[in-house]
């Protein structure tokens, strides 16, 4: 076996998962889930009709093997998408490819980008730096790669964004890869162009590629008066007169934007010779995209007006439940996606526990979403609230939440 395997730490939702168990919640009160960030509104129909449209159509449906690379239209849906959300002129044939969900592109592209033989510095590995806390694909995906993670420390006061300016000289020398989160999971905060001029001159210097995950971005609280939609990676190098995307790759997807997280797709866009090598790889891999899920995909990047809907409802919601947390917990809206980041009294996983427990209700404890790093885990003595469900049952958590922090006092 991969001796790579035995360094994988469990996902947080098997720990979350022992740590429930032997507990037996109150069965007085009906389960209410905040841990898994599952988008549950439902699938717009359009969506589902040009899927069911697609499976009886030949060539296309499914009487053929589909091109890694994607169907024109699909590609060009890509393309119009980031001229209209972020003013972007991209190369359909050139710069960007579907993917099988943000996930599956993250893991694929650490593999390919990360060489792991390369030992500029004795017998040291490559790094892969990224946040604090973080996406635990980042964490294995690096692993796997035969490459070390570096966990930037995070600034509370700044809404855990990561302290750039203090990773080492001598670890950026030693990075081939930088991924980052923008919105943030699980904080929703978004990077300001500030912070991305700082990791180009980076990535110029030290020559590493950025890894954008950036599937939260259709998910805000911000109307255009304090800044409206989430600034791209893309969007921040055009801005910046980076118009080639140098060592840069955009990753988003349609699982938040659309809900439809069972049709795995998404894109990746950038600097036209990660992407050639990128192709190659995935062309071995083995993951092209069914002719189905393309039609029904490409549908989906041409419409907005259901983005718009999907939007308000989650606004209309964070207006609703923000309010009644923040009465017992730290905790406050943030700039985008679907989570709330709150501190808790004590141990978070002992919080979780006990709520579960006595309430029904499950949160991600914040701990599992990080690493002890620089002296601290800086996810301790937080949660994460995935506010996915319907308003009304996510009102019903949070109330449950008020009473369980009331007891506790």
């Amino acid at each position: 076996m991969n001796p790579l395997l035995t360094l994988l730490q469990p996902y947080p939702f098997e720990r979350l998962r022992q740590l429930f168990s032997g507990v037996t919640p109150n069965p007085a009160l009906r389960p209410i889930s905040l841990g898994l960030g599952e988008p549950k509104h439902a699938t717009p129909a359009f969506i589902q009709q040009a899927m069911i449209e697609a499976i009886g159509r030949t060539p296309s449906g499914l009487a053929s093997y589909p091109a890694t690379q994607g169907e024109p239209a699909l590609r060009e849906a890509f393309a119009q998408w980031l001229k209209k959300r972020y003013a972007l002129d991209v190369d359909p044939a050139t710069q960007m490819l579907p993917v099988s969900g943000s996930r599956e592109a993250l893991f694929a592209l650490t593999q390919t980008v990360v060489d792991p033989g390369a030992r500029q510095h004795g017998h040291e590995k490559p790094f892969v730096v990224c946040p604090n806390p973080f996406y635990q694909i980042y964490e294995g995906a690096t692993l796997l790669a035969g490459a070390q993670p570096y966990y930037v420390v995070s600034d509370p006061a700044r809404n855990f964004a990561p302290d750039w300016a203090g990773v080492p000289a001598a670890v950026w020398a030693r990075t081939q890869l930088l991924i980052v989160c923008s919105p943030g999971n699980p904080t929703g905060a978004v990077m300001p162009l500030s912070e991305w001029q700082m990791l180009f001159e980076l990535s110029d210097r030290h020559g590493f590629v950025i890894g954008s995950d950036e599937c939260y971005s259709e998910i805000y609280f911000r109307d255009d008066a304090q800044g409206g939609a989430p600034l791209g990676g893309m969007e921040a190098a055009a801005q910046l007169g980076r118009l080639d995307f140098k060592n840069l790759i955009s990753l988003t997807s349609l699982s938040k934007r659309s809900n439809v997280p069972g049709m795995r797709s998404g894109f990746v866009a950038g600097d036209a010779s990660i992407i050639k090598q990128f192709l190659l790889y995935r062309t071995y891999h083995g993951c092209a995209m069914s002719p189905v899920v393309q039609a029904a995909s490409t549908a989906a990047w041409r419409d907005e007006q259901h983005v718009v809907e999907n939007r308000a409802l989650y606004r209309s919601k964070f207006a609703q439940v923000t309010p009644l947390l923040a009465e017992v917990l730290d905790v406050a809206l943030p700039d985008a996606g679907f989570y709330l980041w709150a501190k808790v009294k004590g141990n978070d996983t002992d919080f979780a526990r006990d709520l579960f427990a006595l309430y029904n209700v499950t949160v991600l404890p914040g701990s599992y979403l990080a690493r002890e790093a620089q002296g601290s885990n800086p996810g301790a003595g937080r949660i994460r609230m995935a506010l996915v469900a319907e308003t009304a049952e996510c009102v019903e958590a949070a109330r449950r939440i008020a009473q369980f922090v009331k007891s506790r006092t």
